[in-house]
């Protein structure tokens, strides 16, 4: 089995771009709404709208998928970790509770977790081995 060497400037790169990309999609998506809804029994929820959040993760589907595929597996992972990490405490940051350090931990490894999955998905089947294609 052939092994190859990561390139470190292709996979900084794509990484930068992926956390630029990620910064600005977490800007379209979630970045506009900032208020918090006000149920009639005095609940108060948001600021996001679940189909806003989903709208981003299937927005980042792509450009994960482009850069895994083309073997930027570190630049994909840590780039929309490092992105979607400071988008989070960048918008959460006026928070007066103080939490929004807890939440943004929540981003960081859930975003991690996430796009190491996709990148190991996409690792298997350009490979073509694995379970993803023998079925």
């Amino acid at each position: 089995m052939e092994q190859r060497r990561v390139k470190p400037v292709p996979q900084l790169v794509s990484g930068l771009v992926l956390a630029g990309v990620t910064s600005a999609l977490w800007a379209a998506w979630l970045g506009w709404d900032q208020q918090r809804d006000v149920r009639a029994d005095g609940a108060t929820t948001g600021p996001y709208e679940a189909w806003q959040v989903i709208g981003l993760v299937l927005s980042l589907l792509v450009p994960v998928c482009w850069a895994a595929s083309r073997r930027y597996f570190v630049g994909a992972v840590l780039g929309v970790t490092a992105g979607a990490t400071v988008s989070s405490c960048y918008d959460w940051s006026d928070d007066a509770s103080g939490l929004f350090a807890l939440g943004v931990g929540m981003v960081m490894v859930g975003s991690f977790v996430a796009t190491a999955a996709l990148a190991a998905v996409i690792a298997s089947v350009k490979r073509g081995g694995g379970a993803v294609t023998g079925l």
